[in-house]
């Protein structure tokens, strides 16, 4: 049955299919245990007269009605807990946590109810009514043979169990997962248990293991015990005959049980082995989903601890690095109280700029670090040249247009080189003109790199409206106006235009 995305699904409707999900394991389950296994041994085992074997039948129906109400009984009291949180308008955290862990041990609740009253449901009026039809001459069988019918629904029953486990702990997932969503939904927190165990990994093997390699020998030498006595000297072709339909389904019993324990090791492997790659291209938002109720909810647990650490690092480690920019920033302007906050308004013109053209978040971000560094090299001029009041010679002014060279240089000696490698092109570029009259390198158009150019125009315009020792700073209409006469020439004409947009709607 395919489960439904508990993402797009009501309250109702996710435990409505939890429900028939449940249902439908323990109806393929039945069949293939009880009326498959334990129906074909017992009427291909048996020889009775037609009349005897629709008294077994009727035996075992009415045995089968019984275990079906004891352990409707027993499951309603199991699902309760989970039925009141999903029938809650606004569940509690605490009625959310009791589901959740509740949801994790039907698994193992369902072998309880497997061996409980499944077992005792049915094997318990079984016995009861052949013992009593055996005694009324309905049934011609020895009294033994009950015995054997005991132990061998033992064995059924242990079938049914590890069928039911393995199909249950798959059908919880959905369940799980959407009550952990709305837990985070309601109360801003992530319900999970902690690294608690319900069924250990080691048992599941060891059990699995067990009853796949052992119960179908067990199984077989049952019945042959009891067909062997119905045979004479001839009989060995048929007996073989008979052996063989038990064989198959011992074989593919085996089969079918390998393959739900490697699934069930699987599935949780896959999922962080998923994480962990997700983590590996930096994406450090990414949690394992903690829906398993073995060792894996420890291994989940741990993981997703040492993605909150790394998290945590992560932004740490951001915030650490966008201080060390306005830092460096803020030592530049400090040489010269008159450009103070220079770098910073250079840097939000650009932004405006880049979110006018329509930069991805990434983008503005690796614009707004240029830009704040564009005049790092200054740090390299001296102050009388840097800080000089009146007109700078041809000398002083080859120094000083030194430094978007110098910029770069002091950039790449920071470690590691790829930290700094995109600002590079920005800071050396951003006194290149659009006619190439520009320095350091002269380059013209588009072939000056596109940060470069952005920062030029709100270089330039932060210089013209800024008070200086010597003048004071133009009105704002005055720089657009000398903005708008040097598109083409001094500047990228698209990119003037969208910053005269950026300008005009922020007034």
């Amino acid at each position: 049955m395919k489960q439904l995305d508990p993402h797009q699904q009501t309250p109702a409707s996710v435990y409505r299919a939890f429900l028939l999900q449940l249902v439908y394991n323990y109806i393929f389950g039945s069949a293939v245990a009880v009326l498959g296994v334990g129906g074909v041994i017992i009427f291909s085992t048996i020889k009775l007269p037609e009349g005897e074997s629709f008294v077994l039948g009727l035996i075992l129906i009415a045995s089968l009605l019984i275990m079906i109400a004891c352990e409707l009984f027993v499951f309603y009291r199991h699902a309760k807990p989970i039925q009141a949180a999903f029938l809650s308008d606004h569940p509690s955290a605490e009625q959310l946590r009791k589901a959740y862990i509740q949801t994790h041990r039907f698994p193992v609740l369902s072998l309880k109810r497997t061996f409980g009253p499944h077992l005792l449901g049915i094997s318990v009026p079984a016995i009861v009514m052949s013992y009593l039809f055996i005694r009324m001459d309905w049934l011609s069988l020895p009294y033994y043979y009950i015995g054997l019918a005991t132990v061998g629904a033992l064995l059924v029953a242990s079938m049914h169990a590890m069928i039911e486990f393995f199909l249950t702990a798959r059908a919880i997932r959905p369940v799980v997962t959407y009550m952990r969503n709305k837990h985070v939904e309601l109360y801003g927190q992530d319900l999970t248990l902690g690294g608690q165990v319900f069924a250990s990994i080691r048992k599941k093997f060891l059990l699995s293991a067990f009853l796949i390699g052992t119960l179908p020998l067990l199984l077989h030498s049952l019945a042959a015990q009891i067909r062997l006595e119905e045979l004479d000297g001839s009989g060995t072709s048929a007996y073989w005959q008979w052996a063989g339909i038990i064989l198959v389904i011992g074989v593919f019993f085996s089969l079918f049980g390998a393959t739900l324990l490697s699934r069930n090791i699987e599935d949780p492997i896959h999922t962080l082995q998923a994480a962990i790659i997700a983590v590996q291209d930096g994406h450090y938002d990414i949690r394992a989903e903690d829906i398993h109720s073995d060792e894996f909810s420890k291994l989940t647990a741990g993981f997703n601890h040492m993605i909150d650490g790394l998290r945590e690092r992560d932004e740490r480690n951001k915030q650490l690095h966008q201080s060390y920019f306005f830092t460096l920033a803020a030592a530049l302007d400090a040489r010269d109280t008159y450009t103070a906050g220079h770098s910073e308004r250079v840097a939000e013109y650009s932004v405006a700029i880049g979110e006018q053209a329509g930069w991805s978040q990434a983008e503005l971000d690796l614009l707004r670090k240029s830009a704040l560094l564009h005049d790092i090299g200054k740090i390299g001029i001296r102050d009388s040249v840097l800080l000089k009041d009146g007109k700078l010679t041809d000398e002083e002014f080859d120094q000083i247009k030194a430094h978007p060279g110098l910029g770069e240089n002091i950039l790449k000696q920071i470690e590691p080189a790829d930290a700094m490698a995109d600002l590079l092109p920005g800071v050396r570029s951003h006194h290149e003109r659009y006619d190439g009259c520009g320095y350091p390198d002269g380059i013209a158009g588009e072939h000056i790199p596109l940060l470069g150019r952005v920062i030029a125009i709100a270089d330039a315009f932060d210089a013209m409206t800024s008070d200086r020792p010597y003048r004071k700073g133009m009105t704002r209409e005055h720089a657009l106006a000398i903005l708008e006469e040097g598109k083409g020439t001094q500047w990228d004409p698209a990119l003037i235009e969208l910053f005269i947009q950026s300008l005009r709607q922020s007034e």
